[in-house]
């Protein structure tokens, strides 16, 4: 009888840095599937895109998608599912959060 080394478990194998997931040109090469992947990439991406403390219109959001991965809408609707951007009600300005994990927040409306 032969054994098999086991495969180590997703959550024993150590996490590959997020700067595999970009080419040379720091475009996304595709969004990850993998949801443990996919919140490493948008932890990664709230922190080095949006400044906390400051609200952003829409526009703005999807301009800032837009310089990594041409899918900036699946992108901002991940990062307000994930909790990473809170959005108002009537979805006119977005915010980063400081702890993300509330999906789906809404922030009070902003002047």
């Amino acid at each position: 009888m032969t054994s098999h080394p086991s495969r180590p478990s997703d959550a024993a194998r150590p996490s590959r840095p997020v700067a595999d997931l970009f080419a040379a040109d720091g475009r996304l090469k595709a969004i990850p599937r993998r949801p443990a992947r996919r919140e490493a990439l948008l932890a990664h991406l709230t922190e080095s895109l949006f400044a906390p403390d400051r609200d952003y219109r829409e526009p703005e959001v999807n301009q800032a998608l837009l310089t990594v991965h041409e899918d900036f809408s699946a992108l901002r609707r991940y990062l307000v599912t994930g909790g990473f951007l809170a959005r108002t009600k009537d979805g006119s300005a977005y915010r980063r959060q400081q702890q993300p994990g509330s999906p789906g927040g809404a922030i009070p409306a902003v002047a």
